[in-house]
């Protein structure tokens, strides 16, 4: 269902795009915002591996210098038939990770120091378990393509409001849209744009969820960890945490409530926990 609730939000997302295209840029404002967003987005998929890993201090860890952190994911990649990710370590209190990597060639999974002291080692599999299963289910490519629709409407809302400003309303008569529509369209495309590409990614965190699960063969050790990382994130935020990256930790460093959850990278966690906890009395389905 979670993979089916992606897909009707992305053609949703292409759908609004298309609409908004013909409305206010005609053909060749659609494709030039397209092509423009496309650019940037899949430049930041090659190599925001490195970006985030640099902007974090991340450490390489080994064997040697981080053994229960490198011997669970080398066990759970092994299981799921991944290639080993690399394996790095957050100097971080505030307990959280994250996974990154355009392909599973190319993964890397890392911990913070707080997460690696808080959790026993069932809930550490179940974390990793759940950051392996966005790389096996590919969702950096799936947030890039998010992205990329939704930057080039926002581009292409930009290019008509400069349109509009410098006196293009005229060809946009001629096209038969009226002005009105297109304000509107204008105001309220690039934010449903938005809420459709949070919607996306909180789908894209209970499908982690279920799969994690279903690696591990342990719902119930994520619940706990989900639980533990929720409260203490509280008493120990994350210093070095942006909203830009916000989406790759297993669960947001930042807080939000009432209508924030709409533009929330994640699902509440109390949602998560009791998913979780169904799956475990109904049994977790294995994945490949």
């Amino acid at each position: 269902m979670n993979r089916i609730k992606t897909l009707m939000l992305l053609a949703a997302l292409t759908a609004l795009f298309m609409w908004v295209g013909q409305l206010l840029g005609g053909q060749q404002g659609m494709v030039f915002a397209l092509v423009f967003a496309a650019l940037m987005n899949f430049g930041a998929y090659w190599f925001s591996d490195k970006i985030v890993l640099r902007m974090y201090n991340a450490q390489p860890a080994d064997e040697s210098s981080a053994p229960e952190l490198y011997s669970v994911v080398r066990n759970l990649a092994a299981k799921v038939n991944m290639p080993m990710p690399k394996v790095y370590v957050i100097p971080q209190e505030s307990p959280n990770a994250f996974a990154t990597g355009r392909n599973p060639e190319n993964a890397a999974v890392a911990a913070t120091v707080g997460l690696l002291s808080m959790l026993n080692r069932d809930e550490l599999e179940g974390v990793l378990a759940h950051e392996l299963a966005h790389v096996k289910n590919r969702d950096t490519l799936i947030s890039t393509l998010a992205a990329t629709i939704a930057g080039a409407l926002s581009h292409l809302t930009n290019m008509a409001m400069w349109g509009m400003m410098l006196g293009g309303g005229r060809s946009r008569d001629d096209r038969g849209g009226h002005p009105l529509i297109a304000l509107l369209g204008i105001i309220i495309a690039p934010m449903a744009a938005l809420l459709i590409q949070m919607a996306i990614s909180r789908s894209r965190e209970f499908l982690a969820d279920e799969s994690g699960a279903g690696f591990s063969g342990n719902p119930l050790a994520l619940a706990s960890a989900l639980k533990k990382i929720e409260a203490w994130k509280k008493q120990i935020p994350m210093t070095t945490a942006t909203p830009a990256t916000a989406h790759m930790f297993i669960i947001n460093p930042f807080s939000g409530h009432g209508m924030a959850h709409l533009f929330s990278t994640h699902p509440a966690t109390a949602e998560r926990v009791r998913r979780l906890e169904e799956l475990a009395y109904r049994g977790p389905t294995p994945r490949d």
